[in-house]
Formats: structure tokens, sequence, C-alpha cells
């Protein structure tokens, strides 16, 4: 048996369970915040809050499917400068957790002091998907089942749809479905300091013996995102293969660059595509579109792309947020993970993964890439 706690309760009471924990943690002074999810005033959607009045964690929608803005980045812009002085209670995604602990490795986030809480996530939707189906009336967590069920729902984020990351690791608590029926949720203890914070939670029995079952549900679970996966790379690399490609698919970009503005990964204070670089007098537009009779405008937009993809790869997570991002809904998450997960495969690595791996490119290994450097 595990050392740590591990608790099951019914899946009717999983969001009264996960609040009453978060509600003990304020009032027991475990924590003296909680970063969650909170229904927004139109009820279409949720957005992070931070919440230090344990009166008002019924206010959150713990599970909402829908990722306005990554956690990560409000983690970020939260604990960059200076570490959290007072213990915080983080409910966050799988991706949200990775891209996380990829910006503490990058010195853009600092775990000191956060008590991380993932799920077990059958994935989310678009903010606009998301918003038309709690207008339509449908329940999240009836949606979650048919997922955890093994059904497929096309209006699901494609990233979602194929995601291999989507079971939690790295966090100090799990709130799990994997390993259990259908009428069941969990929460397990994956460090001292989370078995200290399940402790002040009287509700849920015992999870005896749930290792086997859970490990034989997640490997079957992970089988199948992979292949589905494998099949949007195998489908996608037949749409950009060749500039001719890429320049049909990215042709609705309008270069508004809010595809970089969401990522959780892209932090640099100074963008190269946000430069002088690419301010140019008029002249100049009358040449190139003098050399060929027409210019398309906004001009650059391929190479933004490019770019981006060649800076961020190494450390891109496939949370997604970029195409949600887009109005005009080009693929770019689909193309960011593949792209994302042959530049890390070819090192062995996937961002956020582990704390003790060190980033892409910032060490050097004398063996490796012969192929391109000769021996």
């Amino acid at each position: 048996m595990a050392s740590h706690k591990w608790i099951k309760f019914p899946a009717e009471n999983r969001d009264a369970v996960v609040k009453e924990l978060l509600k003990s943690l304020l009032e027991k002074g475990v924590v003296s915040g909680v970063v969650a999810p909170s229904t927004l005033p139109s009820g279409a959607s949720a957005a992070q809050s931070l919440i230090t009045d344990p009166a008002m964690i019924d206010q959150l929608n713990p599970f909402a499917p829908v990722m306005a803005v990554s956690t990560a980045k409000i983690l970020s812009q939260m604990t960059r400068i200076k570490p959290m002085t007072k213990k915080v209670a983080v409910l966050l995604r799988p991706c949200e957790l990775r891209a996380t602990i990829e910006l503490t490795k990058l010195k853009q986030a600092n775990l000191e002091n956060l008590l991380l809480i993932s799920m077990d996530c059958a994935g989310a939707f678009s903010v606009k998907t998301y918003a038309s189906l709690v207008q339509e009336g449908e329940d999240p967590m009836g949606l979650e089942a048919k997922l955890f069920g093994g059904e497929e729902d096309p209006l699901l984020r494609p990233v979602c749809q194929g995601c291999e990351w989507s079971v939690p690791e790295n966090c100090d608590i799990v709130i799990a479905k994997h390993g259990l029926g259908a009428d069941q949720y969990g929460c397990i203890a994956l460090t001292d300091q989370g078995d200290e914070a399940l402790g002040v939670v009287g509700n849920g029995e015992a999870w005896e013996g749930g290792e086997e079952a859970r490990n034989t549900a997640v490997q079957k679970w992970n089988e199948a995102k992979i292949a589905k996966r494998d099949a949007q790379f195998a489908e996608l690399k037949e749409k950009v293969s060749g500039i001719d490609n890429l320049l049909k698919i990215y042709a609705m970009c309008i270069n508004c660059h809010n595809c970089m503005t969401v990522c959780p990964i892209c932090f640099c204070k100074e963008c190269f595509f946000n430069s002088a670089v690419f301010e140019f007098e008029s002249d100049r537009f009358m040449d190139w579109s003098g050399a060929k009779g027409g210019l398309r405008l906004p001009t650059d937009t391929l190479l933004f792309h490019i770019g981006r993809m060649n800076h961020m790869s190494t450390s891109c997570v496939a949370c997604g947020m970029c195409q949600d991002a887009c109005p005009n809904e080009v693929p770019v998450a689909q193309i960011f993970k593949m792209v994302g997960y042959n530049t890390q495969k070819r090192f062995d690595y996937v961002a956020g993964r582990s704390l003790d791996e060190p980033v892409l490119l910032t060490q050097f290994r004398e063996d490796e890439l012969h192929e391109i450097g000769g021996e």
C-alpha cells in the first residue's frame, strides 16, 4: 500500500469534497489562499481566482472544463519576482502543472509555498464551445463521465483529444478518476505536504489497494490517447508539409500575436516580432509589391510562426491555449504540438515532466547529434 493517503468518495460528491478540502485548508490556516476556477457572473465560463475568505469557496467551479487563461501564466505573474511568503493551494490541470514546472526551471516561476493540486483530466473545451454548452443546459460532469468512459467528443479541443499527459505527476494531491468505478472519485497524496493537507478532511473512505487498478486504467487511457495523437500527427503532417502547404494553412493569420500572448511559455520581455525590425517605411512595401505585382498584408505572418516554433518548441506543453486565442481558428496548437513533440523526442525530453531534467539547450552533451555535426 502507498505510504501516502488514498481516499475515495461518490462521484456526485466530487465538487463538494474538493470545496470542503479547500475551505478546511483556509479555515485551519494550512494555507492562506486558494487559486482555483470560479464561475464568471455570466455563468457561461470560469476563470481563476485567488480566494482568501473561506466563505467565498462556494463560488468555485473547480472542474469547469475550460481554460480561459493558463494557470501557469498566472503563477508566473504571482511568483516570478518573489516567491509566495504565505502558503497558497493551487488547483490546475496537468498541462498547466507541466507549464508551471517548465517555467520554474526557466526561472519564471517559483514553487515555494505552493500546494499543487491537479486532476485526471478528460480534456477541456474552447471558451466559445463551453459557453454554448452551458447555454444549452449541458451537464459538464455528464460530459466528463462520457469522456472517461471512452467516448470521443469532436467538440473537445483537438490537442485534448490526443493528450498523452492528462494524468498529473509532480504535484501534492491528485484528484483521481482512473482506477475507480463510474460512480466514484478519489484523492491521492503524492507528497508529505499533500498527506498533511488531506488529513484536514473528514470526508471519504480509505481507498485500499488501488494502485494496481489505477496503473492498469492509466495505461489503457494513455494508449488510447497516444493512438489518437499519432493519427492526428499523420493527418496534420500531410497538410503542413512544404512551404506551399504552410502558406495555405496560415493564410488566415492576421498577425495579431494572440497565440503568443496567451502562451504560458512565451515570456520574453523584449520580443523580436514586436521590435523595430518589423517597422518599415512605405517605400519598402511598394518595392516588395512591385517585385511580384502584389503583396499579402499584413506581412511576415509565416515568419512569425516559424520563428516562434524555433524559439519555444523545446518547452511547449501542448496546452492548446494558442489555438483557443486565434480569432480565425488557425490550427496553431496542433502544429506546435507536433513540432514540439518531435523536437523534445529528439533529446528524450518532455517539457515540465520533472524539475530534475535540465531545460533543453542549457547544457552541452558531447554524445549527440553526430549526424549533423559529424564525429
